[in-house]
């Protein structure tokens, strides 16, 4: 029988410590949520590799689903520098790993998802796990979740290659927005701040994570 426990210690120590995350609550966080409770049966035992998990696979036209590599979902969230007293909108719930992690960071967290088979799934495991402050919703990811908005933070749970003004526009005054822009390599992980209406970001690390659907940018027109 695989130990667990031991193996999400492992993973803080040497996948997450080693990269410059030093904020309790995120570290407390990995600690804590069973990544082995939102894999298919045959990945539990790969539940803590240093890798990408697979749960949904590429259809109609839109890419793979993954849980995203602990490291950089910890920088991401450390960068986020969420507390209890935020309302967080989390874009691609996907299997609900993350939104747990989130869950145990915010006040009150809303997951949106695209894919139908992935909304009914993590919101089964999120229950069974009582991860009671999440709420996941069937959306469009681009589209954000008006309905709870403003939101304190939002959390784009994967690469994106330009984000909608309909997203930053849900942010409060402020507000975060974490995302990484760009795919492969050369991706980068933004922090967009709200101030005075104006959203601006800063560049802070590369991070090649898989991509979510819904945010590529409109095909121009060339002449």
């Amino acid at each position: 029988m695989m130990d667990y426990v031991a193996a999400r210690t492992k993973m803080v120590d040497n996948q997450i410590r080693t990269t410059d995350v030093t904020s309790h609550s995120v570290l407390t966080a990995f600690l804590t949520v069973p990544r082995e409770a939102f894999v298919a049966a045959e990945l539990k035992p790969l539940a803590y590799i240093d890798e990408d998990m697979q749960v949904a696979p590429a259809a109609n036209g839109n890419p793979a689903r993954y849980i995203m590599e602990p490291s950089p979902l910890a920088k991401l969230l450390q960068l986020a520098a969420i507390t209890k007293d935020d309302l967080v909108l989390e874009v691609g719930c996907g299997a609900g790993y993350a939104a747990a992690l989130l869950s145990l960071l915010a006040g009150s967290v809303v997951a949106t998802e695209s894919d139908e088979a992935l909304v009914a799934r993590s919101t089964e495991t999120l229950s069974e796990l009582g991860y009671d402050n999440v709420a996941v919703v069937s959306a469009r990811l681009e589209d954000g979740y008006a309905a709870e908005a403003p939101y304190d933070v939002i959390f784009v749970n994967g690469a994106v290659e330009e984000l909608s003004e309909t997203l930053l526009g849900q942010l409060r005054e402020g507000g975060r927005l974490v995302a990484v822009v760009g795919y492969g390599n050369a991706a980068r992980a933004r922090l967009y701040v709200k101030n005075g209406g104006i959203t601006s970001y800063t560049e802070y690390f590369n991070a090649a994570v898989k991509p979510l659907p819904g945010f590529r940018k409109a095909a121009e027109f060339v002449f």
